[in-house]
Order: C-alpha cells, then sequence, then structure tokens
C-alpha cells in the first residue's frame, strides 16, 4: 500500500493541450476536515486506507495542497440540457487534478468537486456544498457495492466556507475518480465548432486510452460508437432493474464509458411508480423513470451526429436500432434474476411486465418486493406480499403462474434463497436516510454519514444491529424534493 506521496502519475488528457482543457489552480476551502472516505476507492490508487486520517489528506482533497506532479486542468465541452443544446458548457466548479498509474497498470483520473471557478463557472461561484458533496459519495460507492458500472468517491472533505445557495450552506469538495471523464458532450463541442482536428484527436485518445480493441477494426470510429451503445445499453438496464432514476441525463452527463456520472437529484424508487421524477425542477418530466431509455437512445443519437465525419449516417442509423433490443435483453435477464429463476422462459417477459402493472398504484415497496420475496418459500412469501397489493384477483393470478414458473427451475428453497439474495439487496440508498446523514453532517457530527456508507458498501449482507437501515420509508421520506442545486 502507497501513501500519497508515493502516488505515480501520467496526465494523458492534460497532454492533449489547451483547446482540451484550461489550466486552473483549485481554491482552498476553509479550516478543511474529513467528512468521509472510502477505502475500497482508496484501494483503486493503492492507497493505505490510515492516509485519510492524516492532515495532509484532507489538504490536498480542499485545494490547500498540491502533488507536483498533479496539472489540474478545467475541461471544456457543450451539451443538450433538457433537450436543448447548450453550446459552452465545461468544468464548472470541478478540476481534473491528474491521472494516477496503479501498480495494476489503471488510470484512474482525480477529479475535484468544488473546487472554485474556471472559465467555464459563467455565473456560478465554482463551489460544491456538503448536501450534494455527501449524496454523490454515498450514491457513488453504493452503486458500485450494487455491481452498477459508476464513477467513483474517494472522499468528501467539509469546510466552514459558507456557500450561497437557496440558502446559506456550507462547503464541502468531493474527489471523485474514473477512468475518464470525457462526456457525450465532449464530442459535440469539438463537432459543432467544426473543430474537426480536435474531433479527431480526442476520438484517436479515447480509443487509445480505454478501447483499443476499436483500432484494430476496419472501421475503428463505427466500432467504438458500438461499443459505447452496448455499454449504455447494459447501464440503463440496471438502472430500471434496480430502481435508479438519475434525474438529469443530459448529454453532458453522459460518460462515453457507459458509467453512472454526474449525480445530482437522483433516486432509489420506494413506493413502485414508472412516472416517478426524482428532479424538482423537471417540470415536463423528460428524465422520469419510464423515460430513461428512450433518452438514453436519444442522447446516443446525438453523439452519433457528432460522429458523422468518420461513420456513414446509415451505418450509425442500423447501430442505434440495436440499443433497445440489447436493452431488453440485458433487463429481461436482471429481472429473471431478480425473480429467481435459473433459465429463460417464453412467458418471462410478460410476467415481469404484469408484476409491474400490479406493483404500480399499488404502495408495493420496489426494492423491498424482491428481497422478500426470497425469504421463503414462494408460496409462504407470496401470501405475505399479497397484503401491500390493491389488485388481489390480479396479483392471485400473477402469483400461481409465478410458483408454476419457478417450479420448473427445480431447486431447494435454500438455493434459491442464497441466489436470490445475492442479486436483491437488503439495504438501499433511500433518500430519507441520506436526509438524516446530511442533517448531521450540517451539525459537524459525521458518524451517520459513515456508518450509513458502512452499512451500504455491504447491501446484500444480513448486518446484525443495522436492521433499521432497512426499514421502509417513513411517508415525509418518500416526498422529498431534490433539485439540481449544488
Amino acid at each position: 500500500m502507497k501513501t500519497l506521496d508515493e502516488l505515480q502519475f501520467d496526465n494523458r488528457f492534460a497532454r492533449l493541450g489547451d483547446a482540451f482543457s484550461t489550466e486552473v489552480l483549485p481554491e482552498p476551502i476553509a479550516e478543511p476536515r474529513l467528512v468521509v472516505a472510502s477505502p475500497a476507492a482508496m484501494a483503486l490508487l493503492d492507497l493505505d486506507p490510515a492516509e485519510a486520517q492524516t492532515q495532509v489528506f484532507a489538504e490536498l482533497f480542499s485545494g490547500h495542497k498540491l502533488w507536483s506532479e498533479a496539472e489540474p486542468r478545467a475541461m471544456v465541452y457543450s451539451g443538450h440540457q433538457f433537450g436543448v443544446y447548450n453550446p459552452r458548457l465545461g468544468d464548472g466548479r470541478g478540476l481534473l487534478l491528474g491521472e494516477v498509474l496503479n501498480d495494476a497498470g489503471e488510470h484512474w483520473d482525480l477529479h475535484l468537486k468544488g473546487a472554485g471557478q474556471t472559465p467555464y463557472s459563467r455565473m456560478g461561484d465554482g463551489r460544491a456544498v456538503l448536501r450534494s458533496s455527501i449524496r454523490e459519495f454515498l450514491a457513488s460507492e453504493y452503486l458500485n457495492a450494487l455491481g452498477i458500472p459508476t464513477s467513483r468517491a474517494l472522499c468528501v472533505t467539509g469546510s466552514s466556507s459558507p456557500v450561497y445557495r437557496e440558502t446559506r450552506e456550507t462547503g464541502a469538495m468531493l474527489l471523485r475518480l474514473s477512468p475518464s471523464h470525457v462526456r457525450f458532450g465532449h464530442f459535440e463541442y469539438f463537432y459543432y465548432t467544426r473543430q474537426h482536428e480536435q474531433l479527431e484527436a480526442l476520438g484517436r485518445h479515447v480509443m487509445e486510452c480505454h478501447f483499443p480493441q476499436c483500432l484494430e477494426q476496419e472501421q475503428p470510429w463505427a466500432a467504438f460508437f458500438r461499443e459505447v451503445l452496448e455499454r449504455n445499453a447494459e447501464l440503463i438496464a440496471l438502472w430500471q432493474a434496480y430502481g435508479f432514476c438519475h434525474g438529469v441525463m443530459n448529454t453532458d452527463n453522459m460518460s462515453i464509458l457507459g458509467i453512472t456520472f454526474d449525480y445530482g437529484p437522483y433516486a432509489f424508487l420506494d413506493d413502485f411508480d414508472a412516472n416517478h421524477i426524482c428532479n424538482h425542477s423537471d417540470d415536463g418530466g423528460r428524465y422520469s423513470f419510464s423515460n430513461q431509455v428512450p433518452i438514453a437512445h436519444w442522447n446516443l443519437a446525438a453523439l452519433a451526429q457528432a460522429l458523422t465525419p468518420y461513420v456513414e449516417v446509415e451505418q450509425l442509423r442500423e447501430t442505434l436500432n440495436l440499443f433497445l433490443p440489447l436493452y431488453q435483453a440485458h433487463y429481461l435477464d436482471l429481472m429473471r434474476r431478480r425473480l429467481g429463476f435459473t433459465s429463460a422462459g417464453d412467458a418471462d417477459e410478460a410476467l415481469v411486465q404484469r408484476l409491474l402493472q400490479l406493483m404500480q398504484g399499488s404502495a408495493v415497496d420496489y426494492s423491498q418486493f424482491f428481497r422478500r420475496l426470497g425469504d421463503e418459500a414462494p408460496e409462504q412469501a407470496l401470501r405475505k406480499l399479497r397484503e401491500d397489493f390493491v389488485d388481489l384477483a390480479g396479483f392471485d393470478a400473477w402469483a400461481a403462474d409465478y410458483q408454476a414458473r419457478a417450479a420448473l427451475d427445480g431447486d431447494d428453497q435454500q438455493a434459491r434463497r442464497s441466489r436470490m439474495h445475492a442479486v436483491n439487496p437488503r439495504y438501499v440508498l433511500r433518500n430519507y436516510l441520506a436526509q438524516r446523514a446530511i442533517e448531521a453532517a450540517q451539525q459537524g457530527d459525521y458518524a451517520e454519514v459513515r456508518q450509513l456508507h458502512a452499512v451500504l458498501s455491504r447491501p446484500f449482507d444480513e448486518q446484525p444491529g443495522m436492521e433499521h437501515y432497512a426499514e421502509r420509508p417513513p411517508e415525509w421520506g418518500k416526498h422529498l424534493e431534490i433539485s439540481c442545486s449544488s
């Protein structure tokens, strides 16, 4: 394991030059103190977990100190925001400090959010607040524990610096890790500004660093687009299967790697509602839960447009047409696993859709349903779950079909329970749990956010003494309004 001063930097993106990013130094926040750190994320850098307890750890991730090998850069990009093209966005409150090369040969971006103003801050102050930093930290590490591709969060550093949003809040910084911070919006920026030389350099950089197999193909750009599409089809299937709502699926928030990226007003479904809108700023419901699939397809079409200098339009269309079938195949496979099936049946898709239709409007807790379904043999589990449904006749018909389908796999209850509990979490990152941790942290008490992080790091395991984290949310917890403001 390494100390902080032993990290090795290899800043590949910075070497692309000033057309792609601007050199900016982080602006320190006052009286830095560690709020929470992720040992699992630190391990990606080969960092000794004990480093989080040192003063230099807080100083590095609050802008007070900087590695000599770091090259802080603010990236420039554009993107479609709520369907409207914004020609110039960029890192308005974040800095790519550099890329760390670990002992396994992996590159990890160190990206500091809340690091102060950049040329892309527009009218903003370049700061992040404690609540949004905690929310992103918890979500990043929880999705990773679920097995959903995501950027990672190393730590949150708090401060005494005031930040003004709707009210006076506490400033903070989040250190985010990712193999790349390149977004769909990067390609859009160079395409729409007709910087084709830079567009080609960006594509070459991304393929060399992250998709080297594409360079071996006869049409590297076409192979690259298909790889991005396939990754996003699988990602969105995971979101839908696990009830995750992103909230702001702008093209500048879509990672070229197909990972969950740029957390804002996200939520996991409590009561199942296909039309749930987790962002109270989303008046039209563009980014509702059920719209995430078509919006992902829309965003991929926007990326495809930026690749038209290198790939024929008809070929891009043919690749785009693969998205929905790929998504559906991944989604159905995930839902089979959540229902405990080990084989594929012709009627499985209809069985899943009937279940979701029965859940809609019945105030059925989405995550708890699947966990409880595996607790006992199907007949006993369904008898208890029945109480949560409004359409009892419809549920009884579904339950009979489910039991018959489950019997086809023919294994004993112990094996079924073990299999289902391995994919259906006992613990879910609910908004009310995050809110309680945030409120304590805002008073200087970080124990709850650290405990919540520890519990969510093992979401599938029974954890004696932590059962209260697995309870259904109170009514107030189901109606928290989360905005983009951070």
